[in-house]
C-alpha cells in the first residue's frame, strides 16, 4: 500500500507544538522547543526554503528580492490621508526565516527605558533586567576589526561580550548564539563624518548601545558572518542540518494555516481549547493537523500583519470584523489586530561630492555585476558583503538642538487632547519627557548609503532603494522611535488566501508629526555649512531629495511637516497588533503569552509588543522568541495543560 505524503511526514500523528509561521521568531522557537526530543514539533511555513539562495545570501543584493512573490509578501498600506494619501510599501519575508531573509540585517538593540515599561503595563518578567541575557543568547557579536575601529572609532563598544575576548566577563556573557554579528571594513568618509557631526552636536556615544543606555551617534554591527560575509538568518542559524535532521522537528514549507481548529467548551465557564489547524499545501489540498489532546500548543508565530489574521479567521476578534464575513464568532476581542505600530521613517537625500563612495553606482548594470562576481568567488569580498549604514540616537530636538525637558512637556500638554489615554501612551510621554541624565531615544537617524525614491502607490519596496536619479546621493533617515499613532490590521475576506487590510494611520495622532516635523529641522544641522556632514555633499548646486530646505527657527515648522508627508514611509517595524497588555487595557495574550478566552494557544513574535522599542526590531523579535521558548519550557515542567498552569 502507497504510503501518504501525511503519514510519510508523520502529520496523522499529533504534535506537542504546532508554530504557525517559520520567521524570525517561529524558527528560533522550534529550535529551542525540539532541544526536548520528548516532544513533537511541526512548523507550518507560507513560502519555501531559499536559505542558499545568493540573492538572500548576499548583503548587498536585498534589493532584488522585493515585490517577487516567490520571496516577498508585498503589503501595501490603504492611503494615508495624514502623507499626502500615498499608499506605504511595507516588505514581509515570505520564505523560511521570514523578515530576517530581506530585512538590512542591521543589529540595533532597544532602550532600557521603554523595556522597562513593558513590564511596568502588567507584564512581569518582561523588564529589561529579564530580557538582557536573551539578547546576548540569539547571538555572536564578533570583536570589531581595527579597519572599522580606524574609521567609526568604536571606543564605546565592550569587547567584554564579544567571544573572541579572554576577560572573566565573556565567561558568563553567553555571547555565543546562532546568529552571527559583526562590523564591516568598508566603512568610509560618510560614516566618519556622521559620528563626527553627532559630536559636534553633543551627541557622542560613551557607553555600548547594548546596554541600554545610549544617546549619540554610534556604528551598529549588522547579521552578517565575518567568515564568508554572507547574511546570518533565521534560517541558516537556527535551521542549521543539525537541527533539521532531529527526528522530533518536522518543517512544512509553501503550505499555509487557514485556521486554528478548537473543541467546544464542556461548560459555559469552561473556554475553547486548540486541537490542531487547518492547512493548505500544494497543490492546493486541505488537511488537518492536530496537537496532542492534553498540553499540546499552537504556536502563532506569523507575524504582526499575520497572527492576528490568523486569530480572526479562527473566530478570534472583533465581531464589527468577523460578521460581516460569515465568520461565527469564537472569542470576541476587538483588540485583535489593533494597537498597530510602525516607526515612521522620514527619508532626506542629499547630492555628495565627487569622490564620495555612494551606493547609487549600483545602478550600473557592468559595475553591479563585477561586486557580484567578486562575492560569489572571492570568498565575499566586496562592497555587496558588507552593511555600512551607520547609525545615532537622539531625545527630543529640533532645529536648535536638544529640547529641554520643560519644552518637550509643554509640547506634550499642546496635544493633550489629541493623545489617547491608554496607559501605554502615558508611560511613552514620561518615558520622552524625562530630564535624565541619558535621555530616552525619542529619535533614531539612519545614515543611509543611497538615493530614496518615493511615489504616491511604489509596486514593491525596491521602488525606494533602487536608484532613480542619475546623481549619487546618501539619505539621512529620521526615525520616530516611539510613535504615538496606532493603526491596525484586519481581514477584509473570508478566504485566508487574501491578504489582510492594513492601516498604519500614520500621524493619525497630531502629536507624531510636531515630533517628525522638529526632528527634520535638526537634519539641517548636521547638514549645514561649516558641519562634518556638510564636507561629504556637494555645495554648489547640490541636489536634494525633496527639494524643500526645512527652517531651522522655532516658528515655521509647515515646510518640515512638508517633507514628512512627501517623503515619510515605513522601517519594517509593524508591531503590537495582538498586543501583550491586560485585556482590559487592550490585550490580546497575556505575560505568558498566551492568548484570551483560548487555551493552548500563544503568540510569540512581533505582535505582542506592548509599545514599540527603540531602534531596529530584529533584535528585539530574537530575545522575544528566545525567552518565549523558555517560557513555553517552564510552563510544561510546572504542570501545564493546555497552555495553562495547573496549580496542585
Amino acid at each position: 500500500m502507497a504510503i501518504s505524503t501525511t503519514q510519510k511526514l508523520g502529520l496523522d500523528t499529533p504534535f506537542d507544538y504546532i508554530v504557525v509561521g517559520g520567521g524570525t521568531a517561529g524558527l528560533v522557537v522550534a529550535a529551542r522547543l525540539s532541544e526536548d526530543s520528548d516532544v513533537r514539533v511541526l512548523v507550518v511555513e507560507a513560502g519555501a526554503d531559499r536559505s542558499t539562495d545568493p540573492l538572500v545570501l548576499t548583503p548587498g543584493l536585498v534589493a532584488a528580492v522585493y515585490g517577487k512573490d516567490e520571496y516577498d509578501w508585498n503589503f501595501s498600506s490603504v492611503p494615508q490621508p495624514h502623507l499626502n494619501n500615498r499608499s506605504i510599501n511595507q516588505a514581509r519575508g515570505k520564505m523560511l526565516g521570514g523578515s530576517s531573509a530581506l530585512n538590512f540585517m542591521m543589529l540595533v538593540y532597544p532602550s532600557r527605558g521603554i523595556i522597562d515599561a513593558w513590564a511596568g503595563l502588567g507584564n512581569k518578567g518582561w523588564d529589561f533586567d529579564s530580557l538582557a541575557p536573551y539578547f546576548r543568547k540569539f547571538g555572536t557579536v564578533h570583536t570589531p576589526p581595527q579597519t572599522a575601529r580606524d574609521v567609526v572609532g568604536l571606543t564605546y563598544h565592550n569587547d567584554g561580550l564579544s567571544p573572541e575576548s579572554k576577560t572573566p566577563e565573556s565567561k558568563t556573557s553567553a555571547n555565543n548564539g546562532p546568529v552571527q554579528v559583526s562590523f564591516s571594513e568598508g566603512y568610509g568618509p560618510t560614516n566618519k563624518a556622521w559620528m563626527d557631526a553627532f559630536a559636534a552636536q553633543g551627541f557622542a556615544v560613551s557607553a555600548d548601545p547594548r546596554e541600554g543606555n545610549a544617546i549619540g551617534a554610534f556604528q551598529n554591527p549588522a547579521s552578517i558572518d565575518p567568515v564568508t560575509k554572507t547574511r546570518s538568518f533565521a534560517a541558516t542559524a537556527y535551521y542549521t542540518p543539525e537541527v533539521a535532521a532531529r527526528p522530533n522537528l518536522v518543517v512544512l514549507t509553501e503550505t499555509t494555516v487557514n485556521r486554528i481548529l478548537f473543541s467546544a467548551p464542556s461548560s459555559a465557564a469552561d473556554e475553547p481549547t486548540a486541537t490542531g489547524v487547518e492547512l493548505t499545501t500544494r497543490p492546493n489540498e486541505t488537511l488537518t493537523v492536530s496537537v496532542v489532546p492534553s498540553g499540546g500548543e499552537v504556536i502563532l508565530a506569523a507575524g504582526a500583519l499575520h497572527s492576528p489574521a490568523v486569530l480572526e479567521h479562527s473566530g478570534i476578534g472583533s465581531p464589527a470584523v468577523l460578521n460581516p464575513l460569515s465568520i461565527p464568532v469564537l472569542v470576541a476581542n476587538p483588540s485583535v489586530g489593533e494597537n498597530m505600530q510602525d516607526h515612521p521613517i522620514v527619508c532626506q537625500s542629499f547630492e555628495v561630492a565627487d569622490g564620495i563612495p555612494s551606493a547609487d553606482a549600483l545602478r550600473d548594470p557592468t559595475i553591479l555585476a563585477a561586486l557580484a562576481n567578486l562575492h560569489a568567488t572571492q570568498a565575499g569580498a566586496g562592497p555587496l558583503g558588507q552593511s555600512v549604514v551607520s547609525v545615532a540616537y537622539t531625545p527630543v530636538v529640533d532645529g536648535s538642538g536638544r529640547l529641554p525637558a520643560a519644552a518637550v512637556q509643554a509640547l506634550f500638554a499642546e496635544h493633550a487632547s489629541t493623545a489617547l489615554p491608554q496607559p501605554s501612551q502615558q508611560a511613552v510621554r514620561a518615558l520622552l519627557s524625562s530630564s535624565a541624565d541619558v535621555p530616552a531615544p525619542a529619535f533614531q537617524y539612519l545614515l543611509f548609503p543611497s538615493q530614496i525614491t518615493i511615489s504616491d502607490t511604489p509596486r514593491s519596496m525596491a521602488e525606494y532603494i533602487v536608484p532613480s536619479e542619475p546623481q549619487n546621493f546618501i539619505t539621512i533617515m529620521t526615525v520616530l522611535n516611539h510613535p504615538f499613532s496606532r493603526g491596525s490590521v484586519h481581514i477584509a475576506s473570508p478566504s485566508p488566501a487574501a491578504l489582510p487590510r492594513w492601516d498604519p494611520r500614520y500621524n493619525s495622532n497630531p502629536l507624531d508629526m510636531e515630533l517628525l516635523a522638529r526632528g527634520v529641522q535638526f537634519v539641517e544641522r548636521l547638514v549645514a555649512p561649516g558641519s562634518p556632514l556638510a564636507g561629504v555633499l556637494k555645495r554648489e548646486g547640490g541636489r536634494r531629495l525633496p527639494g524643500i530646505v526645512s527652517d531651522v527657527g522655532e516658528g515655521d515648522l509647515e515646510k518640515s511637516r512638508e517633507i514628512v508627508r512627501q517623503r515619510q514611509i515605513s522601517v519594517f517595524h509593524v508591531s503590537g497588533s495582538c498586543a501583550m497588555l491586560p485585556r482590559e487595557q487592550g490585550g490580546v495574550v497575556d505575560e505568558r503569552l498566551r492568548v484570551y478566552g483560548v487555551k493552548g494557544v500563544r503568540v510569540v513574535d512581533a505582535s505582542v509588543f506592548p509599545l514599540e522599542p527603540a531602534g531596529n526590531i530584529q533584535s528585539v523579535v530574537y530575545a522575544v522568541a528566545e525567552r518565549a521558548a523558555d517560557v513555553i519550557k517552564e510552563d510544561r515542567r510546572a504542570g501545564g495543560v493546555n497552555g495553562r498552569v495547573v496549580v496542585m
